[in-house]
């Protein structure tokens, strides 16, 4: 007896599909006991079928492109690397293809494991926003919120929001990371947390969206003892006879300064780089250099230097487009509004 297969509501039907919110096989055939129920049909049904993915095997695969290794992809998701491999080895199978080659030191990503990769984040991306629309809307907001700060904001910005927070809010962990902006932009682009607070940079890409943002106005500094402390104006000219204490050349920081310099022609003589800049402040202090530093980091261990040419940087929060904030997420980007706006009034 032949079988034939219509793609109709009131007729016989078998089409399997991800299904992005439990990532099972849905369908329907001719004869299923039931509407709606996914029955499997029988081999000769025919061969027209997209492969069945779940949520836990794409995360598997996103975990080890993102750590590099089995062993740090098992360790960030909980799992024993066996566990972990078992999971890639089934997306495989499901899909028939090499999705990531392993090497003796390293791995590497096929191009079918290439082509999956923003299939994949979008996926996991859309499980999340479902999760966050039918998540209890009963005013209680608890659970774990992963965050990003900078150094310089978790060290003057941060401490004031997280007082706020975890008295208004005593049902949420909140799980923090200090690292440079750079890397924030990186580790967030791997879903590793909901919000990163940095400075903004103007090579930030579309992936991005800013929620919160202020201005962090800029000062030239030098140690009270220095030189150039003996008067409250200094030109570019000046400075450049003495050396420069500024962070990577890959901050937004040292890139405002080298401008500067460049438009000027004039050399700019970078010493002992550090994206600390609390470092920065201690090494202009001593005398070894001028810097360009937040105005709300300038005590009376350093003398404020007019140039002529004001610089300034934008610190905010950023999350992912197309990614939802969870409740947690949303009510500390309210604190850090209220409490930003408080310190410019």
């Amino acid at each position: 007896m032949k079988l034939s297969f219509m793609r109709s509501r009131t007729t016989a039907i078998y089409d399997c599909w991800l299904d992005p919110l439990a990532g099972a096989c849905s369908g329907f055939w001719k004869g299923a006991p039931q509407a709606g129920t996914c029955t499997k049909a029988p081999e000769h049904a025919g061969k027209r079928r997209t492969p069945k993915m779940d949520a836990n095997s794409l995360k598997a695969f996103l975990s080890i492109v993102d750590q590099g290794s089995f062993s740090e992809a098992a360790e960030a998701l909980h799992l024993t690397q066996p566990a972990i491999s078992k999971r890639l080895a089934a997306l495989e199978n499901q899909l028939g293809t090499k999705l990531i080659e392993r090497g003796h030191r390293e791995i590497r990503v096929t191009e079918a494991g290439a082509r999956l990769l923003p299939h994949a984040r979008r996926i996991l991306d859309e499980i999340h926003n479902a999760r966050m629309a039918l998540s209890a809307d009963d005013g209680i907001i608890s659970g774990e919120l992963e965050i990003i700060a900078s150094h310089h904001i978790g060290l003057h910005h941060l401490p004031n929001w997280l007082r706020r927070f975890v008295s208004d809010y005593p049902e949420v962990t909140v799980n923090l990371q200090f690292m440079e902006s750079d890397a924030a932009y990186s580790q967030m682009l791997k879903r590793n947390a909901e919000l990163a607070f940095v400075t903004l940079s103007d090579s930030m890409g579309s992936e991005f969206v800013v929620y919160e943002q202020w201005s962090d106005p800029m000062a030239f500094v030098v140690g009270a003892g220095h030189e150039l402390a003996v008067g409250k104006n200094a030109s570019l000219e000046d400075l450049a006879q003495y050396p420069a204490l500024l962070p990577d050349t890959t901050t937004a920081t040292y890139r405002a300064v080298s401008r500067l310099f460049l438009e000027a022609n004039l050399p700019l003589k970078q010493q002992i780089p550090t994206n600390y800049l609390e470092t920065i402040k201690m090494m202009a202090s001593v005398g070894l250099g001028w810097s360009v530093l937040p105005v709300s980091m300038v005590d009376e261990s350093l003398h404020q230097l007019d140039t002529g040419f004001p610089v300034s940087r934008v610190l905010g929060a950023v999350g992912l487009s197309g990614r939802h904030l969870s409740p947690a997420a949303t009510a500390l980007l309210g604190i850090v509004h209220d409490e930003e706006a408080n310190q410019t009034t």
